[in-house]
C-alpha cells in the first residue's frame, strides 16, 4: 500500500465502534465467529443509524428545497427555522391511530411495511463507504445488492393484496409493472461496469476507477462514453425504481389514492415512507460506486479529505439532483412511462454493452471515443426518432361538453 493511500485514524474512524467491540469480546474468550458476528451487528447498526438520520434530515430538506423552487417559506414553525420538523412527523406518525380494513389479513397488512424496509438496510450494508470502510465485504456485492433488491417488489404486493380493497391492489400492479421494466435497464447498465471491470466486488469496482486521466481527470467510469450512456440509464431507471417523480405513479392521487399504500396509516405508513428514502439512498450510492468513483477523490492533491467525505458529498449531489427533477419535471401517464423503458432504454441499455466492448479493445483514449461513437450516436438517433413517431400516435385527443 503507497503512502499516500495509507490509513489514517480519521479514515478508520468509522470502523471504531466495531473494533472495540470485537476486541473487547476476544479478550473475554468469546470464540471468533461470536466476535466477528458482533462486528458485523455493529457495523449494521452504524450504517442503519446514519441513513436513518439522513432520511429525517432528507424529509425536511427536500420541503425547503421544493418550497424555495415553488416561492414559499416551507417548514418554519417547529424549532429555530423548522428544523425540528422531523421530530415533530415522527410523533405523528407514532401517535396516530392504526386502521385495518375488516377485509385486509392482519397478518400480512402488519408485516408488508416492515418487509419493504429490510431490503434497502441489506443492500446498504455492502456498498463501500470508504477506502477502510465497507461494512459487509461481499466478494458478490453487485449481485447481492440486486438481489434483495428483489425483495421489494414482494413487499409491494404483499401490501397490495392483504390490503383488501381494489385501489391497493391495483397500485401494487401499477408499481410492480414499473419496477420490473425499469429494473432491466438498470441492471443492463450495470453489467457494463462489470465487463469493463471483470469484477462483481463493489470496493473493486471503485479501486478500477482510481488513476488519472491527462494529470487532472478522474478515471471514472462516467468519463467514458458507454459510462455516459450507462450512467444516464442507471439515474433516470433509478427515478423510477425509487418512485420518484415524474416517474411517481404508483401513487397516482387522481386515479387510485395513494397506490398499494392507501389502506395504511400511522407508523406503518412511516415505515413505507422511510423504506422509499432508504431505496434512494441506496440506489444513488450504488451508481457513485459503479460510475462517479465510489470514495476517490475528484481532482488530485486531495487524498488528505478521508475518503468517506467525498462519498457522501457525491451522495448530496446525486440526491439534490433527484430533488431539483421532482420540483421540475410534472408527472407522465402510465403509457408514456411504459413505452419510454421498453421502447427506448432497453434497447439503448443493450446497444451499449458492444460499446463497452469495443472501448475495451480499442484501447480507451481517442480511438476509444471515435470507435465507441457509431454504436451509441446513430443508435440513439434512430430509436430518437421511432420512439417520438409512436408517442405521437399515442397523443389523445381531449373532448370537453360545450
Amino acid at each position: 500500500m503507497s503512502p499516500a493511500s495509507a490509513p489514517t485514524f480519521l479514515e478508520t474512524l468509522p470502523l471504531l465502534p466495531q473494533r472495540l467491540i470485537g476486541d473487547a469480546l476476544r479478550s473475554l474468550g468469546i470464540p471468533e465467529a461470536f466476535a466477528a458476528a458482533a462486528e458485523t451487528a455493529v457495523a449494521a447498526i452504524i450504517v442503519f443509524s446514519l441513513f436513518a438520520g439522513m432520511f429525517a434530515l432528507l424529509s425536511l430538506i427536500e420541503r425547503k428545497v421544493l418550497a424555495r423552487v415553488q416561492n414559499r417559506p416551507g417548514p418554519n414553525r417547529v424549532g429555530p427555522c423548522g428544523i425540528l420538523q422531523p421530530v415533530a412527523d415522527g410523533i405523528k406518525m407514532l401517535t396516530k391511530e392504526d386502521v385495518v380494513p375488516v377485509s385486509a389479513d392482519r397478518l400480512l397488512h402488519f408485516l408488508a411495511p416492515v418487509l419493504i424496509v429490510i431490503p434497502s438496510i441489506l443492500a446498504l450494508g455492502v456498498l463501500p463507504y470508504g477506502r477502510e470502510w465497507v461494512p459487509v465485504p461481499a466478494t458478490l456485492g453487485l449481485l447481492f445488492f440486486f438481489a434483495v433488491g428483489a425483495m421489494t417488489e414482494l413487499s409491494i404486493f404483499l401490501a397490495g393484496w392483504a390490503s383488501g380493497s381494489k385501489f391497493p391492489l391495483l397500485g401494487a400492479m401499477r408499481a410492480i409493472a414499473q419496477m420490473v421494466s425499469y429494473e432491466l435497464p438498470l441492471i443492463l447498465s450495470a453489467t457494463a461496469v462489470v465487463m469493463l471491470s471483470g469484477t462483481l466486488s463493489l470496493p473493486e469496482i471503485v479501486e478500477k476507477q482510481g488513476g488519472w486521466t491527462l494529470g487532472f481527470l478522474p478515471a471514472w467510469n462516467l468519463f467514458t462514453p458507454w459510462g455516459l450512456v450507462a450512467g444516464s440509464i442507471f439515474f433516470i431507471a433509478g427515478i423510477a425504481e425509487a418512485n420518484r417523480c415524474p416517474f411517481d405513479l404508483p401513487e397516482g392521487e387522481s386515479e387510485i389514492v395513494a397506490g398499494h399504500m392507501t389502506e395504511y396509516s400511522g407508523f406503518k405508513y412511516a415505515l413505507f415512507f422511510m423504506g422509499e428514502y432508504l431505496g434512494l439512498f441506496a440506489l444513488s450510492s450504488l451508481g457513485i460506486t459503479l460510475f462517479l468513483g465510489g470514495w476517490q477523490a475528484p481532482l488530485p492533491g486531495l487524498g488528505f479529505v478521508p475518503s468517506y467525505v467525498w462519498f457522501f458529498l457525491k451522495l448530496a449531489v446525486v440526491i439534490f439532483l433527484f430533488l431539483w427533477i421532482r420540483a421540475t419535471f410534472p408527472r407522465v401517464r402510465m403509457d408514456q412511462l411504459m413505452r419510454f423503458a421498453w421502447m427506448f432504454l432497453i434497447p439503448v441499455a443493450l446497444l451499449n454493452l458492444p460499446s463497452a466492448a469495443v472501448w475495451h479493445y480499442a484501447g480507451g483514449g481517442l480511438m476509444g471515443w471515435l470507435a465507441c461513437g457509431p454504436f451509441l450516436v446513430l443508435p440513439y438517433l434512430a430509436l430518437t426518432i421511432h420512439f417520438n413517431r409512436k408517442l405521437a400516435q399515442s397523443t389523445r385527443t381531449y373532448r370537453f361538453a360545450e
